[in-house]
């Protein structure tokens, strides 16, 4: 079930109609429509393509995953792919939602390939900004993109404060190295997936920008210049987050190496202090009697002795993380 909306005059008109419908809609020079498809096939598409006259090419663009963030232009229309995503709070993984969105002088097409990036606040900032619905199809676009960019700038508060925790677990007094590169190796991998998708939405917006491909209106371009602006930020703060990941990793390792000497120099010093008298016993060859000597009790004492020291030992050493 394909969503939809009409606009006309700057007013919402009607909403839910059937995509048969476009084409008596569009024959008002001031109708503008919108339609929502999530995850279609060819033949959901291929009556909108008719109605609208979409190129076969951009369809297939449409339709297929992981295209790159773009804009396509055709004789009749432009296709403009971009990814919407989303950080998990707790292990900062990030996930992408992929857009594909068909431009026509009357019409916003939306082809979403799953749920994962929901159009409730699309919709609420188009009617929470309806004076600016008179500009029509840019005023449709500029919602979109400016709710994706929005995506962006949560994405990446979200990393930073993962950031934040990871600096906490470096310098935590315990030792937390396996947590440290857990949670580093997936901040690297949603860093990296984001700045991928980010850098080139800034791209497609100065594309927009554009005269050119005729999609403009001159009334909507402050507020396109304001998406531009927001997506520069957010590509320049992602940047910042990897140079900060990574001398949060050189920090670890140095603290590793730092604590590793620490650790190399307490148990030589406590083997140097067991090597000298081990060392005078063992010239003198000292054999003294002792509890049990040449009897069982003995072999049971000694062997009892070297079991409970080598035990004390290896409880120390682990709790202080030497092993």
């Amino acid at each position: 079930m394909a969503r939809t909306r009409l606009y006309r005059g700057g007013s919402l008109a009607a909403e839910g109609f059937p995509v048969e419908d476009i084409s008596e809609h569009l024959v008002d020079p001031e109708s503008v429509v919108w339609v929502d498809f999530v995850a279609p096939s060819e033949s959901d598409l291929a009556l909108v393509s008719e109605e609208l006259g979409l190129h076969d090419m951009a369809v297939d663009d449409a339709l297929a995953l992981l295209e790159r963030p773009k804009v396509d232009r055709y004789d009749t229309h432009l296709l403009l792919s971009a990814y919407a995503v989303s950080v998990e709070p707790v292990s900062g993984e990030l996930t992408a939602s992929e857009v594909a969105v068909f431009i026509t002088r009357q019409a916003l097409v939306t082809v979403r390939k799953d749920e994962s990036f929901p159009l409730a606040g699309v919709v609420r900032r188009w009617d929470d900004n309806v004076a600016l619905a008179v500009h029509g199809v840019p005023f449709l676009l500029w919602g979109l993109l400016d709710e994706i960019v929005d995506g962006y700038f949560e994405a990446v508060q979200r990393l930073d404060t993962l950031l934040e925790g990871l600096e906490d677990l470096v310098f935590d007094e315990r030792p937390r190295g396996i947590d440290v590169q857990r949670l580093s190796f997936g901040l690297r991998k949603s860093l990296v997936l984001l700045r991928r998708i980010v850098l080139p939405v800034r791209e497609v917006v100065n594309a927009l920008l554009r005269r050119d491909l005729h999609v403009m209106d001159p009334a909507m371009t402050p507020y396109y210049q304001d998406v531009y602006d927001h997506v520069l930020r957010a590509s320049e703060w992602t940047e910042s987050l990897r140079d900060l990941l990574t001398s949060i990793l050189e920090t670890n390792l140095t603290i590793q190496g730092n604590r590793l000497n620490l650790i190399m120099k307490k148990v030589t010093s406590w083997a140097a202090i067991i090597a000298v008298p081990t060392a005078i016993t063992g010239f003198y060859g000292q054999n003294v009697p002792f509890p049990g000597f040449a009897g069982p009790l003995g072999l049971w004492t000694s062997s009892a002795l070297i079991l409970l020291a080598s035990g004390g030992l290896y409880r120390a050493f682990r709790k202080r993380d030497w092993l």
